[in-house]
C-alpha cells in the first residue's frame, strides 16, 4: 500500500511540475474565501485516484476536490496539491499529500515535494523516512531558539482573535515563526527536524493526515487543542517533539476558546 501511495504521489508530482510553467493559462475556480482550485489540482487528483483504484478497487477515498468515494474500511485521504495558492503564484512551496486510514487509524502517509524531489514516507510502526534517510523530530528542549511553523486561519475571521493571542504568546518566546502556506510540508518538516513544532486552527483532514503519521513515526506528538487525538475531526493541531509539544500546548491552551475545544 505504501508503494502504491508513493507511485501515485510521484505521478501527480510529475504532472504538477509539467504544469508549473503554464500557470497563467490554467483555469482557476474560487471555492470559497481565499480558497482556490486549478485544473492541475483536479488532474493530479484524478491521476492519484486512478492509480489507487487500479490496485485497490474496493477501498474508499476522501479527496479534496471530488469528496467522498464509497468503499470498505480502508480510506485514502488525498490532497493532490497542498499549497495551491503558492503554486499559482510560483511560490516554491507545495506538495502532494496521500494518507491511508484503516478503521480510523492512520496506516500509511506520503508527502511528496516535486520541486525538490523530496519524498517523505511513513507506515504505522515502521518509522518515517525522507528518501532513504530515517527521520527523527528535534531534541529541542526550550522555546528559546526554537523555530515554529504555523498556518493562518485565512478562510474565516471566526478564530482570528484566538489565533493572534497564540501567535503573540509564542513569538515572544521562540526564535521565529514560519508560515509557508503548505501544511503537509510543514508537518513533514517537523518530522524531519527542520521545524521544532507546528500549530494551526481549522486545517482540513487531507492537508494533515499524512504529515501527522510522519511526525508520530519520527518520535513526535500530535494532539488537538484539548490534548486529545480528535485533530482530524476538529482541524486543530499542535505537533512537535514530546518536550516541544508540551511547551507549545502550555502557551496555546490559555487562548483556546470554547468553540475550539
Amino acid at each position: 500500500m505504501l508503494n502504491i501511495a508513493v507511485r501515485a504521489a510521484r505521478s501527480a508530482g510529475d504532472l504538477i511540475l509539467r504544469s508549473a510553467d503554464n500557470v497563467g493559462r490554467l483555469q482557476i475556480d474560487q471555492k470559497g474565501k481565499n480558497d482556490y482550485a486549478s485544473e492541475v489540482d483536479r488532474m493530479a487528483e484524478r491521476e492519484i485516484i486512478n492509480i489507487i483504484r487500479a490496485a485497490f478497487p474496493d477501498h474508499a477515498i476522501l479527496a479534496e476536490e471530488s469528496g467522498k468515494h464509497k468503499g470498505n474500511d480502508f480510506v485514502w485521504v488525498i490532497d493532490p496539491l497542498d499549497g495551491t495558492t503558492n503554486f499559482l503564484h510560483g511560490f516554491p512551496q507545495y506538495a502532494v499529500s496521500i494518507a491511508l486510514k484503516h478503521k480510523g487509524k492512520l496506516e500509511v502517509g506520503v508527502v511528496y515535494d516535486p520541486l525538490r524531489d523530496e519524498l517523505f514516507t511513513a507506515k504505522r510502526g515502521g518509522g518515517a523516512m525522507l528518501n532513504n534517510r530515517r527521520l527523527r523530530v528535534t531534541n529541542q528542549i526550550s522555546l528559546k531558539g526554537a523555530l515554529i511553523g504555523t498556518g493562518f486561519p485565512f478562510k474565516t475571521d471566526k478564530h482570528l482573535d484566538a489565533y493572534l493571542g497564540m501567535f503573540r504568546a509564542l513569538t515572544t518566546d521562540c526564535a521565529g515563526i514560519r508560515r509557508a502556506g503548505a501544511a503537509a510540508l510543514d508537518l513533514a518538516y517537523v518530522a524531519a527536524g527542520r521545524l521544532d513544532g507546528f500549530w494551526e486552527i481549522g486545517v482540513m483532514e487531507w492537508d494533515v493526515a499524512a504529515g501527522i503519521l510522519l511526525i508520530k513515526e519520527a518520535g513526535g506528538v500530535v494532539t488537538d487543542f484539548s490534548f486529545n487525538d480528535k485533530y482530524l475531526e476538529s482541524g486543530n493541531v499542535i505537533a512537535g517533539s514530546p518536550k516541544m509539544h508540551q511547551l507549545m500546548y502550555q502557551i496555546i491552551e490559555p487562548h483556546v476558546t470554547d468553540n475550539l475545544k
